[in-house]
């Protein structure tokens, strides 16, 4: 059977049985205009620019002189970024929960403000233990914040989902294109200090950050006012079981895994292959400027073409990318890889979470992405301490990319079930609560 929308009074729809496709999905009834669009991405992108960006992305930047000053080993450096992934592991769903309870703004309020301690506690500590205790902080602020400001934006503006997804992780790229010149930068003017005032200036960013989403951001009316709605809570382990959400979840945790490996040790891989910092730092800010765009292309391009797609051909990019430096590591291969990753990273990212905001009505998109978002986190975590453990292992950069690329390699396969998905929510809303059908205005 075909789309229906059944009228019930002049200007009004409401949804039947079976859901129109994602691009002609669009907001419920809403008692007061919707912001700014451009404004909300703006907040979006700084956000997903401090607690990705700076808080995971640049850590690899930071890592070799904060490496050598501490007299960190390999290992310890790859537990530094997996107590960050752990933090966020454990806190993700309780960052969906929050949303739900106290609303997104509050929400990624508190987590930038926690991100924020997180970074000025860094840029004066030297001890290990506290610099574990503030890397989980990251962690722990990223799960307040980055998720609800995604689940917000797709409830928002639905009718345009891959495309503000895609903005909002453009501002990934733009904090890896903004690091990858202040912070080469920074050392050259301060020298091995340089890394301290890295992590002030992030700082400082994070604080801005959380200042603009309190002015300007606001929360979406209820999308099912009255009191005989069902909670989204009720209905959450019919998400999480659901096969399309495990698949999704498995995808995206791939994804983790392999773009934390990317960050924290590419750029010490081309280190130790022979190259500066600085000249990794500019590789590093050109994968950050293809990014910024290549997330609103692979959204918009989803829109028309599909997320499974989509989302296979971004991963065939990566696995690509990934394979290359095990092959040789000539400065080539190194820009060539570069090249390739800022083109599909965010591909990645974008399409993923669109996805799984496509599955379900819009007042259990935080449930959902919290949860694929809970698999992406297992990735980090695991990531790093997996590759590090090989590379000290074998004293060879290879062995640990060899892990990722062959593990995103996997995950390109398992999006081809993606590409067969049904339009059609996985709960649907008239039948968990008949008496509170969604509308949306003509």
């Amino acid at each position: 059977m075909g789309h229906r929308y059944r009228p019930t009074r002049p200007g009004m729809l409401v949804w039947c049985r079976h859901t129109p496709p994602w691009s002609m999905r669009q907001p419920v009834t809403q008692t007061q205009p919707r912001p700014n669009a451009i404004i909300m991405v703006l907040c979006g992108m700084l956000t997903a620019l401090v607690v990705i960006a700076f808080a995971r992305l640049a850590f690899g930047l930071i890592l070799p002189p904060m490496r050598s000053d501490l007299g960190l080993s390999y290992q310890q450096a790859g537990m530094l970024a997996a107590v960050t992934a752990l933090a966020y592991l454990v806190f993700v769903l309780s960052g969906g929960v929050a949303a739900a309870r106290w609303g997104a703004r509050a929400t990624v309020v508190f987590g930038l403000a926690s991100v924020a301690v997180g970074f000025a506690g860094l840029s004066v500590a030297s001890a290990y233990p506290l610099l574990m205790v503030l890397m989980g902080l990251l962690g722990f602020g990223t799960a307040f914040s980055f998720a609800p400001m995604v689940s917000l934006l797709a409830t928002w503006y639905p009718e345009r989902r891959g495309l503000v997804i895609g903005c909002m992780t453009g501002g990934i790229g733009a904090g890896a294109l903004l690091a990858g010149l202040l912070v080469p930068w920074l050392y050259d003017l301060f020298d091995h200090s340089g890394w301290r005032v890295a992590w002030g200036v992030f700082s400082a960013t994070a604080t801005l950050a959380c200042l603009l989403v309190l002015v300007f951001v606001r929360n979406p009316p209820a999308t099912r006012p009255g009191g005989h709605a069902r909670p989204p809570s009720a209905d959450k382990w019919l998400i999480y079981r659901h096969p399309r959400m495990l698949t999704l979840a498995g995808v995206y945790g791939i994804i983790g895994l392999t773009y934390i490996v990317q960050a924290v040790f590419m750029v010490s891989f081309m280190v130790e292959s022979g190259y500066t910092e600085a000249t990794a730092g500019r590789l590093l800010a050109m994968m950050g400027m293809l990014s910024i765009i290549a997330g609103p292309l692979w959204g918009s391009l989803s829109d028309r073409w599909g997320r499974g797609n989509a989302l296979t051909t971004a991963m065939t990019v990566v696995t690509i990318a990934m394979t290359l430096p095990l092959i040789h590591q000539s400065l080539p291969v190194f820009f060539l890889h570069f090249l390739l990753m800022g083109c599909s990273v965010n591909g990645m990212f974008t399409l993923v979470q669109a996805s799984s905001t496509d599955q379900v009505p819009p007042r259990y998109i935080p449930i959902a992405f919290s949860f694929v978002t809970l698999f992406f986190a297992g990735g980090q975590f695991v990531g790093p301490a997996l590759a590090g453990g090989l590379i000290e292992t074998t004293g060879d950069f290879r062995a640990g990319f060899g892990f990722t690329a062959s593990g995103v390699a996997a995950g390109g396969f398992l999006t081809l079930r993606i590409r067969h998905f049904p339009r059609e929510w996985l709960i649907n809303e008239a039948e968990r609560a008949p008496d509170a059908m969604e509308t949306r205005a003509e």
